[in-house]
């Protein structure tokens, strides 16, 4: 069963039974907003190019970071799928990020995840934002939390997994920021770790 976050509200990533998940994905998705007048007829749908990024943290420092350019963490732990040029349809996640949470190393103790507009367009004109965690094993979806009206804001800092106790949680965020690059948000992020 899924749950809706609402901002700030933080899931145990634990299973029903016992015993901690192993292996999430963080899934993106959005469309572009439809365009309103004469001329949204001749130019039709928009392109837009939104990044998700996880950046891993050290005893808030940042040691690592996946995103369109890095794949892969330098460990391995944490795998982006792809960089997805132009939005979605509403079907299925546009970009996702798995993370083996029992291969992350030890010294790391949060991962956050943002997105932001490449391309420098705003959430006004970006609808059907979410972010969502699932269960990569049993392919169940754990959590939900979507974007919520547009904004003049480039990007989100979207939610973070963190270590809490002998597990994982992880918290929905869903601050607006600007910034065009992960690197941008970096002073953003840091009022959350």
């Amino acid at each position: 069963m899924s749950v809706n976050l609402s901002k700030g509200q933080q899931i145990s990533l634990t299973k029903s039974g016992g015993g901690s998940l192993a292996n999430v994905r963080m899934g993106l998705g959005w469309q572009a907003a439809p365009r309103k007048g004469f001329l949204a007829k001749l130019t039709g749908a928009r392109e837009i190019d939104l990044d998700a990024s996880a950046v891993l943290f050290a005893a808030g420092e940042p040691v690592d970071v996946v995103f369109f350019q890095h794949l892969v963490s330098d460990d391995g732990s944490v795998r982006h799928s792809g960089d997805n040029l132009v939005g979605g349809t509403g079907v299925g996640d546009d970009e996702s990020i798995g993370v083996a949470l029992e291969r992350v190393p030890s010294r790391v103790d949060q991962i956050i995840f943002t997105v932001n507009s490449f391309t420098g367009q705003t959430f006004e004109e970006v609808q059907n934002a979410y972010c969502r965690l699932i269960d990569e094993d049993s392919g169940q979806e754990l959590a939900r939390y979507t974007l919520t009206g547009g904004g003049p804001h480039t990007a989100q800092i979207m939610a973070k997994v963190h270590r809490s106790g002998e597990g994982w949680q992880m918290a929905a965020i869903g601050e607006p920021a600007q910034g065009r690059t992960f690197q941008d948000l970096l002073p953003a992020i840091a009022r959350h770790l």
